[in-house]
């Protein structure tokens, strides 16, 4: 299977350089936290979902999210001047719906399993593009261009944490971070009750957890399975899987704020929560906060 090369990456560093911010690593104690949550869209979804549509130049895109993703397809496609249509699940936070309809995407609501055979259908009836949210080389490609960032900014990292859902950041990171610095133990992160993949790579294989099993996180963004692309990725570059507890996800969500003035919704803080559970190896480490569109009612509750 063809995997992402570090030439793919540093391509997609060139094509995202008109819309993506080139996140600080910010100190919180003896860690630095990457914030992903100050793209223009909240979340690290941009560099992914812009590389892939100025890579293909489409006449109209589709994809199923759960939410960030969709808002950065949104917004991508608005830049090149091309329609979007966004399936994403019922129960999807309002604050990114918003955001997805904000940008001028058509928003599709459907039943959890259903998301992906609707996209799917809505791209063929549409003749539609589909970008999905991490099963795509030039989404991963996208997506490793932080890694290149974190190896830029901290030459001697030696522990990178990463969220987990469908794989794409996790592929792209480790990918990116291991062809620079081999030797760097690259780790992903995600909720216990979100946990294929971790399972999945104790098993050598891809295992499902039907989405009654995965929505009962609060990890809302964390609720996708690997594709047969990505599981490969990880396979090939991850060094492990660190899971998380919902208490341990609420609790960093407020330490973040509190110790480094950063706003991470429940999938961004998995990798803070990971570090304050002492689960994580010893060395200069970076935490990936990958978005930070979190319910406001949630935010306070957790504060």
């Amino acid at each position: 299977m063809e995997l992402v090369t570090i030439d793919d990456i540093r391509a997609a560093a060139e094509r995202i350089k008109p819309v993506a911010v080139r996140t600080p690593l910010v100190s919180m104690g003896e860690v630095w936290v990457k914030p992903e949550s100050l793209q223009r869209v909240g979340s690290f979804k941009i560099r992914g979902a812009y590389n892939a549509v100025a890579a293909l130049r489409p006449d109209g895109v589709v994809t199923h999210s759960s939410g960030n993703h969709g808002q950065a397809l949104a917004y991508a496609a608005k830049q090149f001047g091309v329609p979007c249509v966004v399936v994403v699940p019922e129960g999807t936070p309002e604050i990114k719906a918003a955001a997805i309809k904000g940008h001028g995407a058509e928003l599709v609501v459907v039943p959890p399993e259903q998301r992906i055979v609707a996209a799917l259908k809505l791209a063929e009836e549409r003749e539609l593009t589909m970008v999905p949210p991490y099963d795509h080389l030039a989404v991963i490609a996208g997506q490793g261009t932080i890694g290149l960032e974190i190896v830029a900014d901290l030459p001697d990292v030696e522990v990178v944490m990463v969220p987990v859902s469908g794989g794409g950041l996790a592929s792209g990171i480790a990918a990116a971070v291991k062809a620079l610095k081999p030797d760097v133990t690259v780790l992903g992160v995600e909720p216990e009750l979100a946990a294929d993949a971790a399972e999945s790579l104790a098993a050598g294989r891809l295992v499902s957890w039907e989405p009654a099993r995965t929505f009962r996180t609060i990890a809302d963004g964390l609720r996708a399975e690997l594709s047969e692309l990505t599981f490969a990725h990880l396979r090939e570059h991850l060094d492990g899987i660190v899971t998380v507890s919902e208490d341990e996800i609420r609790h960093a969500m407020g330490h973040l704020a509190r110790s480094a003035r950063l706003v991470a919704e429940p999938s961004g803080a998995v990798t803070t929560a990971a570090y304050l559970s002492g689960r994580v190896p010893e060395g200069r480490t970076v935490l990936v906060l990958s978005g930070g569109n979190v319910n406001p009612d949630l935010f306070r509750q957790v504060l």
